[in-house]
């Protein structure tokens, strides 16, 4: 928490389909899809404090990207939890965005930093409104916000917004890396040739980075095939990461970012020093990620 009076800090972790299979595509057009997701500690935060009126600013690496206007996830999920509790009850407030996450880049950055202004505006407001109530408003604002709401190891299904928390979920050590090219998640999921996949595997009884490792091997990302036709660069991050001794890389959602599992979060951050070095323009992010509810965190 931020040590200035009154305000309060958030996170927004990242969010990586380790697996992604589309399963098929509803009539309304939007995908059906089962995807493996865990969450990064490494993200956007939030800061919020109470405010004589609306205030909404952002810093960070990638700021300039990022829209100020009524299109912005965060200021959509400020209105949303405003009109579901009432005016009377939600005073003004300066939200403040650190955008440390790429924009487009299939990691659920925007969903993530509304699920966190979700949450941060609950607690702010002293709004009386569980975890089912909030998803969904968040559903509202679009089909990841819910899973970024839980932000612990899970099974998305549906449209995204049937959840399955898996437990037992030990802590993995990652590598994010984004060759800096912005990939539209409608181009990619228009460029499908097959939208009626079969769903994931079981997955292992005990989950560990081998057993893990060994159960992607049998999984897709489904968009990544697309992605790879539309923005060549997504092909160069997966051969860096191979390069640096990653244990399995992939993909995350509808790219560019690409991820690579590895045994430690100490051979990660070894890993991602030495692909910063040889492309120093790309984003690269050492991280592990959140365990599961009583999982063993440490990696």
């Amino acid at each position: 928490m931020d040590t200035d009076i009154g305000v309060r800090t958030w996170s927004a972790h990242a969010k990586i389909n380790l697996a992604l299979h589309v399963t098929g595509r509803r009539p309304d057009g939007y995908h059906l899809i089962e995807s493996l997701a865990v969450f990064t500690r490494f993200g956007d935060r939030v800061e919020i404090a109470l405010a004589d009126s609306d205030d909404f600013t952002v810093s960070g690496r990638y700021a300039p990207t990022v829209p100020l206007d009524a299109s912005n996830l965060v200021l959509k999920a400020r209105d949303a939890l405003r009109r579901a509790a009432g005016p009377q009850r939600t005073p003004p407030v300066a939200i403040r965005l650190e955008k440390n996450l790429p924009v487009a880049s299939g990691v659920g950055g925007g969903s993530s930093d509304a699920a966190a202004v979700l949450r941060g505006l609950a607690e702010t407001w002293a709004l009386d409104l569980d975890g089912v109530e909030l998803a969904r408003i968040g559903l509202s604002l679009g089909a990841d916000v819910p899973m970024c709401l839980a932000a612990k190891p899970l099974v998305a299904r549906g449209i995204g917004d049937e959840l399955s928390m898996v437990p037992d979920f030990s802590t993995l050590g990652l590598v994010l890396v984004n060759p800096g090219t912005p990939v539209s998640t409608a181009e990619i999921f228009n460029a499908l040739s097959k939208r009626d996949n079969e769903g994931l595997p079981p997955l292992p009884r005990i989950i560990d980075f081998h057993s893990l490792r060994n159960w992607l091997e049998v999984t897709r990302n489904d968009l990544e095939p697309a992605a790879l036709a539309i923005q060549p660069a997504i092909g160069r991050a997966l051969s860096w990461l191979n390069k640096a001794g990653s244990g399995f890389s992939r993909m995350s959602g509808s790219g560019a970012t690409c991820f690579g599992l590895f045994e430690t979060g100490n051979v990660a951050k070894r890993a991602a020093a030495e692909i910063r070095t040889r492309q120093p323009d790309w984003f690269v992010a050492a991280t592990r990620s959140i365990a599961s509810e009583g999982a063993d965190g440490q990696n």
